[in-house]
């Protein structure tokens, strides 16, 4: 059972899909499937020896939605998603004390409710409350 300060899932923003695949599949050795519901931002789950559905921990590849950032800049981009009780809960915290909405509470079937918050800091953080015996 996962605990609320697990990360059971990470995403990779690219603006070129099929390079950014070509280059991680080369890397790693990952596979990629196109996730149902995810076909307007080009979202794409990632199978690999240790990330997918079957292991504690997923990945998501999807299309940028803004020009990438200049190559060394501090902040390049991904989004870390961890684990939560109460997605609504936590999502509402964060609002109150300095985050700012990225992505509102929002059910994805058979996944869970997931959230994107700003931090205040110029970072993205993910929360999801995993969908009942999901976790």
């Amino acid at each position: 059972m996962r605990r609320p300060t697990d990360m059971p899932h990470f995403e990779i923003h690219a603006t070129d899909v099929d390079r950014a695949k070509a280059f991680y599949s080369g890397l790693f050795g990952w596979r990629f499937q196109p996730m149902p519901g995810g076909e307007d931002v080009g979202y794409h789950l990632i199978e690999g020896r240790d990330i997918g559905m079957d292991h504690g921990l997923t990945g998501g590849l999807m299309q940028r939605m803004d020009a990438a950032p200049p190559s060394g800049s501090p902040i390049r981009g991904g989004t870390m998603t961890f684990d939560v009780t109460d997605c609504d809960e936590r999502y509402a915290w964060a609002l109150a004390n300095g985050g700012a909405e990225a992505l509102p509470p929002t059910d994805f079937p058979g996944v869970g409710r997931c959230a994107y918050v700003e931090d205040g800091q110029g970072n993205v953080v993910g929360m999801i409350a995993s969908a009942e015996g999901e976790q």
